[in-house]
């Protein structure tokens, strides 16, 4: 059944804090479906050629993410964008600062709130 959410996913290093809290920030919205992953083999989720395929747009935290992605799914990021949020890895779990960053900015870009 095809849905007329988009498929967000979010990606940072150990998928501990920042892409975390950008999963819950965003999961509410009535427009996305949203998951989030690591770049890293120690992550709590590492991201998967199926987390790939499923999303529609890709958030990464910093452009190493973005690298590391390009390196490991070159075929299946061909047609989706890919966007870096330039967010340090400087913020804990949900912090205030960080949904705030996260809000505005995946926000701006999708043109939503």
């Amino acid at each position: 059944m095809p849905s007329d959410r988009l498929n967000v996913l979010f990606v940072c290093s150990r998928n501990q804090w920042r892409s975390p809290t950008a999963e819950r920030v965003w999961r509410r919205h009535p427009g996305l479906n949203v998951r989030s992953g690591g770049t890293s083999p120690n992550a709590r989720h590492t991201v998967s050629a199926d987390d790939i395929q499923w999303a529609d747009v890709i958030f990464v935290m910093e452009h190493k993410h973005k690298s590391r992605l390009a390196a490991e799914f070159t075929g299946w990021l061909a047609h989706k964008p890919v966007h870096v949020l330039d967010i340090p890895d400087e913020y804990k779990y949900m912090d205030p600062e960080l949904v705030e960053l996260l809000e505005q900015s995946v926000g701006g870009i999708l043109n939503i709130e």
